[in-house]
């Protein structure tokens, strides 16, 4: 049955060719619904059980689960379908199509992570025909670029498709069992404008800014003391301070101001606890003053991933690859698989450094194994699995 189904870089090239950029600015996002349902024809074809789940009332954002076989324990290869936008000008071909060359396919998303669901599909058609013991489910995201909203929609399902899962995100083909969260707020101050030459006319956004900045910083460097994890290379929390936004002219009191900052806690630090401890820390440096503050999340906090490293999963990825489970600084979609009560691994081709970048590439060399790979971890937790 898998013979009638595209080459892994033909399905690649087809998964490619369907622009699915996410993004907050609503100028470039775009749908995902036409890579979802090139999935679901595939594996369709290899008897899988097809379910789409639209995230919003037209169907054109929506995640794909698709299964095999039944039961309780079984494994799940999972990826998120969205990219990033892009800039044409800085490509040297085009973002949609596929193009190979020095052994590298070249392709908007082949690393993040368009290359690791073909590849998924190519090693789910080898089991086709087997008796499964244990589900092998692929799990395809909408908009984990722009929030993680297809994930966290997924999660609140509640019903978990199998115990294990690998999210083929780029990570050189080095397991990942830790990684930091995600917080990114806009702290916005309301002022009084007023003109410049009388100070007691308005009250400064900007002032205020400086005073809620200087707080930040010094509780940055508090956290930090508290809070460190040699397994990453960046062993303690950051906050960034990324954009800053007040005023109009320079014989104006500044009536209002915004800070944009990207906070990345370790694991154990509770995400929800920080942003309310990032908020009384901007109520306590405007105390005093006529100032107000407001806060926007960009969108809904991504927490740390902590799979145990006795994980049976972790275990088998470190067995199969020969390498260390180690820890990244960037998020994905694990922590709200594990929230379901699954136990995941980061695992896939191609680098981080490749991602969101021009002239996005994964190695052609890096297919096979990966395949071989999944294979293997398929044939493990799911036509064999240990005790049955």
């Amino acid at each position: 049955m898998a013979t009638t189904l595209p080459s892994p870089i033909d399905m690649m090239a087809a998964l490619i060719a369907v622009p699915t950029i996410s993004s907050v600015n609503p100028e470039f996002d775009m749908p995902n619904r036409g890579a979802v349902d090139l999935l679901a024809t595939w594996l369709d074809e290899l008897g899988f059980r097809i379910e789409i789940m639209p995230l919003d009332n037209e169907g054109k954002k929506a995640n794909l689960l698709a299964t095999l076989g039944s039961g309780e324990h079984g494994l799940v290869l999972a990826g998120h379908t969205d990219t990033v936008p892009y800039d044409q000008r800085a490509w040297n071909s085009d973002p949609f199509c596929l193009v190979e060359a020095d052994e590298r396919l070249y392709g908007l998303g082949t690393a993040d992570m368009k290359a690791f669901l073909a590849i998924a599909v190519h090693a789910a058609g080898r089991f086709a025909s087997h008796r499964l013991q244990q589900p092998l489910s692929l799990l395809a995201t909408a908009d984990e670029e722009s929030g993680m909203d297809g994930a966290a929609a997924f999660s609140e399902r509640g019903r978990r498709p199998g115990r294990y899962a690998v999210i083929g995100e780029p990570t050189g083909m080095r397991p990942v069992n830790l990684h930091k969260g995600v917080l990114m707020e806009a702290i916005r101050l309301q002022g009084r404008s007023g003109h410049s030459s009388d100070p007691s006319l308005g009250e400064s956004a900007l002032e205020g800014m400086h005073q809620v900045i200087t707080r930040l910083l010094a509780w940055r460097a508090a956290l930090q003391a508290q809070h460190r994890n040699a397994r990453f290379d960046v062993p303690v929390p950051t906050m960034n301070l990324g954009r800053i936004q007040g005023g109009d002219n320079p014989n104006r009191i500044c009536g209002e101001c915004e800070l944009q900052l990207d906070l990345r806690p370790l694991p154990g630090m509770d995400i929800e606890a920080l942003r309310q401890a990032l908020r009384s820390q901007v109520y306590e440096a405007l105390a005093g003053t006529r100032l107000k503050a407001t806060f926007n999340p960009f969108f809904q906090a991504v927490p740390a991933l902590e799979t145990p490293p006795n994980s049976a999963i972790v275990r088998a990825a470190e067995a199969l690859t020969g390498k260390s489970a180690g820890a990244v600084a960037f998020g994905t979609e694990g922590p709200f698989l594990n929230r379901m009560g699954m136990e995941s691994v980061i695992l896939g081709p191609g680098e981080v450094a490749q991602a969101h970048q021009p002239n996005e590439f994964v190695r052609r060399s890096q297919i096979g194994p990966t395949i071989e790979l999944l294979e293997a971890l398929i044939h493990r937790f799911c036509v064999a699995p240990e005790g049955q």
